[in-house]
């Protein structure tokens, strides 16, 4: 689903309510400036989680890039764009919220350096991680927020070596470690798909969304000992689609009942007469 914003605070009620996945501003909206705009999203929870695409024009100055991506966006593009470059950008941005929530425990060492003394090393432990970041507890205070991080991942995967930024202190890790939230600013395609592997194998299959929701009913229907609800139609690309679902009438509970078949149509009343033409025929 696409929202569009007006204003900077149509785009903040927009975000905190419909928790969006993604966000792509323009350069010019009436209330705020862009960097300001994306400061606001990030204040709130549902704003942390959401990707931010910032699409700059060819006129602004050299470096606005960088001012939105220290505000914090994600990524910045400038005009004029090919559309399979948009387009790949916007699909690996609405990637990212989910992949964030896909976060392991993983108890290793890490070894770090900062950026600005490179010979300088500090010694932690990772209390779990992700492809965009980790919480770090380490025995000292880290002065800096650019660091150099080498992790030691649980074999079969090995050594990855990922430069990062303190994005906040985390106080949950607590005493006698100082815990702080990395984000990953660079992570080599090899250390990709090693933490991928791993929070592939770590995390638990998202159940299969379905298009309907539990309590979409649009009418029932009784057929001998069988019960069968019949959804209200829903919109896809190449038509409507209506399930037929079905129980057996002792212990049937309304919205509880598992599907059964699957019909289309052209209108959703086309769909949902093939759908009790199917109960008439089948039931």
């Amino acid at each position: 689903m696409v929202t569009e914003a007006l204003s900077a605070r149509e785009l903040f009620d927009a975000v905190a309510r419909e928790e969006a996945s993604l966000v792509v501003l323009g350069p010019r909206l009436p209330d705020v400036p862009i960097a300001e705009a994306i400061r606001g999203i990030r204040e709130g929870l549902a704003g942390q989680r959401a990707s931010i695409l910032a699409v700059i024009p060819a006129s602004d100055p050299a470096g606005t890039e960088g001012a939105v991506l220290g505000a914090g966006a994600n990524a910045a593009l400038r005009r004029p764009l090919e559309r399979f470059v948009l387009e790949s950008w916007v699909a690996k941005l609405l990637d990212v919220p989910r992949r964030v929530r896909a976060r392991i425990p993983v108890h290793v060492q890490v070894v770090g350096s900062r950026k600005s003394a490179p010979g300088e090393h500090f010694y932690g432990l990772s209390r779990n991680l992700s492809v965009h970041g980790m919480l770090l507890a380490s025995p000292v205070r880290i002065e800096a927020e650019d660091l150099d991080l080498e992790i030691d991942l649980p074999e079969p995967e090995g050594r990855i070596r990922v430069l990062g930024r303190i994005a906040r202190e985390a106080p949950e890790v607590g005493w006698p470690y100082m815990g702080y939230g990395i984000e990953f600013l660079f992570l080599p395609e090899a250390g990709q798909r090693a933490i991928d592997r791993m929070v592939t194998r770590e995390t638990p299959p998202e159940p299969a969304r379905s298009l309907w929701a539990p309590g979409a009913i649009h009418s029932t229907l009784r057929r001998d000992e069988w019960i069968y609800e019949i959804s209200e139609p829903a919109r896809t690309d190449s038509g409507f689609l209506v399930e037929v679902r079905r129980a057996a009438r002792v212990g049937w509970r309304p919205g509880q009942v598992s599907p059964f078949y699957v019909v289309q149509g052209e209108s959703a009343r086309v769909a949902l007469d093939a759908a009790r033409e199917f109960v008439r025929r089948h039931g």
